[in-house]
């Protein structure tokens, strides 16, 4: 119900006089009846009212209209035995109003059949002359029931309505062109040369059976079609929708239906008569049915908050003819707001602009008292233009102001601001409008609320399990996007990673795990933690890649995985691709072609123990970009993954590459979001500066480390070093080659890597243990020392694991002594 705070409930009474006399004076309105019923909703609260009527036979009391929720929620049926017990018939038949609560109803037949149990019902004989007989019936749902002045209310509707006695179905009548009769136990239909046309059918092809036209109109609005077609599901009384009907060129075309079943003589559903228009062209009226028919089928496509918002904006704006819209969301106490309309700040009072654009999310209710009371009050307010109001309401509609309370499950789930600059004249059509409007958005929002809350914990889970960064690259450039389904709320299996190497080597990693699930994202962070580990080791790609699909075996889970893994020689520009049933790298060269890469591909992880994954060399120049994404960006409902990718190779050559970032959310801006989507994009630049390098096989003869020291004054005289940092670095390699000669067996490898004023020395051996650092060396301990010095004279040093053995490292800072 609408309500304009104390002295507008003292008087309701007078206010429903007023717009009874009004509809009053419209006696030849065709919808008459519906408006009256209404007023029961505007003036009492009511969720429901209803007009029953005796019929042709006068032993049963049928219904002819209802106004407001669906009267199957609380039971009511479509007719009443004269002679029965129920409050239909004890009104009539006493021609007192009856008052029941939720005891008394307890006893009725139609409790069994009611979804709540906590409603109050009125039954009114309906006094007027000419419908002497009909019965008035109401349900509302607030606490206590109808008050006195409610009943008051009831009591001036059934003195003021209109109650047509039995209409028998008219049959043979030549029909106007926008007119149709529809039989509702033989399925014929007769219909004007008006809708013909509408549906681009001629007289002569149309056959006179309503499936025909059923079959022209878009498949998505045929049960509410049926629901009209069908005398099982029909209420007798006026009814209204719009619906489409397909078109050989362009869009659907929007129809406007109205209709009225009548009754034959048994009481009972038999022949549906009205009009079709199209609807493109029919005045915009608030009242129509339509409108909250849109509303409620845009809702309940709304999955998140903003989406509502936007929804309940789009309903209310435009047939109230409002300046400004807000929508917020009530969250402990204070209001959150979602949607501004429209949302320019300088659309907004200066109060707004200046601290309620900033503070308003975190405002508390109670800093504005007027608000908080219609909260409290849970009823729509409506204040016109001069009404004495607080700055920060009083701005937002200095011609009208209305706020719109919007309840669920018996909480408030926020509120709905609308204003007007010019003097608006509040009518009964935009109240009722209001009040329908006001329970469909305040279910969405809260709906939707607790849809935004999971899916932001899954996503939080999800980001857990993905890098909180991507690494800086020598001679590269390495952005990632990662978006989850909004078709649920189960945590995805898409991963990215990007995986420095030693020897400016670089691995891109991509890959999805089968389904959504928990089990999906917990297998997703055990495949990206064993490849990155399995990379550190120093294994080739293809090795990589068979050991994790030798781990996945050993899990023994239900699911599969489908990755693609990328080695890139940041030096030398090429690349070694791996396939593990996912797709191929996309590349886009710099004169701005680009290819679908033709990397052989082997079986999905955890498929096979034993199997093979072949190497596919890749070539890439400066300015080449690399692109890995998952199915979730290039597969849809119509479209397959070779389409897709031939888009997603289209849509790279027209990026602009410079900026990489751009460039991946142009690439996800038309994601259709049905799945999980991870796109990794890396541009080779090229290293400015290339490190020089070379590596020298120690023999393990007892001159070895002589060898090997003379072998690194060449290397480092060639390089035209300082004679002090000569010595520093033969000093370390004396001490790292010594110590793989003497702790471990097989080979030993010495290399010597110069780059950026840094030189790195590392000696690799086939012992997987690495070398520990003494805590406590004595005065006569004869070894140890080694290590202590290399940790001296390096600014960093450590050990890494590679294929059989470790890597013993460190890299000293050139152009001065470290001793």
């Amino acid at each position: 119900m609408v309500s304009e705070g104390a002295a507008g409930r003292r008087t309701r009474t007078l206010r429903a006089e007023v717009a009874l006399k009004t509809l009053a004076s419209d006696p030849e309105s065709p919808e008459r009846v519906r408006r009256t019923l209404e007023q029961v909703l505007v003036f009492t609260g009511a969720t429901l009212a209803a007009l029953y009527a005796p019929g042709a036979e006068g032993d049963l009391l049928c219904l002819v209209e209802s106004v407001g929720v669906p009267r199957t929620l609380y039971g009511l049926r479509e007719s009443y035995p004269v002679a029965g017990r129920s409050p239909a018939a004890d009104a009539h038949r006493t021609a007192e109003p009856v008052w029941l609560g939720p005891a008394e109803l307890a006893g009725c037949a139609e409790s069994r059949r009611m979804a709540s149990q906590d409603v109050f019902l009125a039954a009114l004989p309906v006094r007027e002359s000419e419908a002497d007989g009909c019965c008035l019936l109401a349900v509302t749902e607030s606490p206590g029931g109808f008050d006195p002045e409610d009943r008051a209310c009831l009591a001036l509707v059934a003195e003021a309505v209109t109650c047509p006695g039995p209409v028998r179905p008219a049959v043979g009548e030549e029909l106007t062109g926008g007119a149709f009769s529809l039989a509702m136990d033989t399925g014929r239909v007769e219909v004007g040369d008006d809708i013909l046309e509408l549906f681009g059918l001629t007289r002569e092809e149309f056959d006179g059976k309503v499936e025909t036209l059923l079959g022209l109109t878009v498949p998505e609005d045929l049960p509410s079609l049926m629901s009209v077609v069908e005398a099982d599901h029909m209420s007798i009384g006026d009814r209204e929708l719009e619906f489409r009907v397909l078109q050989p060129t362009g869009p659907p075309r929007w129809l406007r239906l109205r209709g009225r079943m009548l009754t034959g003589d048994d009481g009972r559903p038999a022949r549906l008569v009205g009009t079709v228009a199209d609807a493109s062209t029919l005045r915009s009226d608030v009242t129509d049915v339509a409108r909250v028919q849109r509303l409620a089928a845009a809702l309940a496509t709304a999955v998140t908050v903003r989406e509502v918002s936007q929804a309940v904006v789009a309903a209310l704006r435009k047939p109230l003819r409002a300046d400004r819209i807000a929508l917020a969301e009530l969250e402990n106490e204070r209001l959150v707001v979602t949607v501004l309309d429209p949302p320019e700040p300088e659309s907004w009072p200066e109060l707004w602009r200046l601290e309620w654009r900033s503070e308003w999310p975190d405002a508390p209710v109670r800093s504005m008292p007027t608000l908080a009371a219609a909260l409290r009050e849970g009823r729509a307010q409506i204040w016109p233009a001069g009404t004495a109001l607080e700055p920060a309401l009083a701005e937002v509609g200095p011609g009208g102001l209305a706020v719109l309370p919007l309840p669920a499950a018996g909480r408030m789930a926020g509120a709905c601001l609308i204003g007007w600059d010019t003097p608006h004249d509040f009518g009964p059509d935009e109240r009722a409008l209001l009040t329908a409007s006001a329970g469909l958005a305040g279910q969405a929002l809260m709906r939707a609320h607790a849809f935004d809350a999971e899916h932001e914990l899954v996503g939080m889970l999800q980001r857990q399990l993905l890098p909180r960064r991507l690494p800086t690259l020598p001679g590269a450039v390495a952005v990632a996007r990662y978006l989850p389904t909004t078709a649920g709320l189960e945590v995805g299996g898409d991963w990215y990673d990007v995986i420095p190497l030693p020897d400016h080597h670089v691995a891109l990693v991509i890959g999805d795990v089968q389904g959504h699930s928990a089990a999906a994202a917990t297998l997703m962070g055990q495949m990206r933690t064993a490849l990155r580990a399995y990379a550190a080791e120093g294994h080739p790609p293809d090795v990589v890649v068979s050991h994790a699909n030798r781990l996945l075996v050993e899990l023994e889970t239900d699911l599969f995985v489908t990755c693609c893994y990328v080695d890139v020689d940041m030096e030398e520009g090429t690349a070694w691709c791996v396939r593990a049933g996912h797709l191929p790298p996309v590349l886009r060269h710099p004169d701005g072609t680009t290819e679908i890469a033709e990397a052989d591909g082997g079986p999905p992880l955890g498929v096979l123990a034993q199997a093979d994954f072949p190497l596919s060399p890749l070539s890439l120049r400066p300015g080449t970009v690399v692109a890995l994404t998952t199915d979730g960006l290039v597969e849809s409902p119509d479209s397959d993954i070779d389409t897709g990718m031939e888009r997603l190779a289209r849509e790279l050559a027209e990026s602009d590459p410079s900026h990489l970032g751009l460039v991946a959310d142009a690439l996800l801006s038309d994601a259709r979001r049905a799945d999980d989507i991870a796109l990794l994009l890396m541009r080779y630049d090229g290293m400015a500066v290339r490190p020089r390098r070379e590596t020298w096989t120690v023999w393990r003869v007892p001159e070895a480390v002589r060898h090997a020291r003379r072998y690194t004054r060449r290397v480092l005289r060639g390089w035209s070093m300082p004679d002090d940092d000569i010595d520093s670095a033969l000093l370390v390699v004396s001490e790292l080659v010594t110590n793989a000669l003497v702790h471990t067996g097989g080979p030993v490898r010495l290399d010597l890597i110069l780059h950026n004023h840094r030189l790195r020395v590392a000696v690799t051996d086939s012992s997987p243990r690495s070398p520990v650092k003494p805590s406590d060396i004595g005065w006569e301990a004869t070894g140890g020392r080694g290590i202590l010095l290399v940790e001296a004279m390096s600014d960093t040093w450590g050990t890494v694991p590679v294929s059989g053995g470790k890597q013993v490292w460190c890299e000293l800072p050139l152009g001065h002594s470290t001793s």
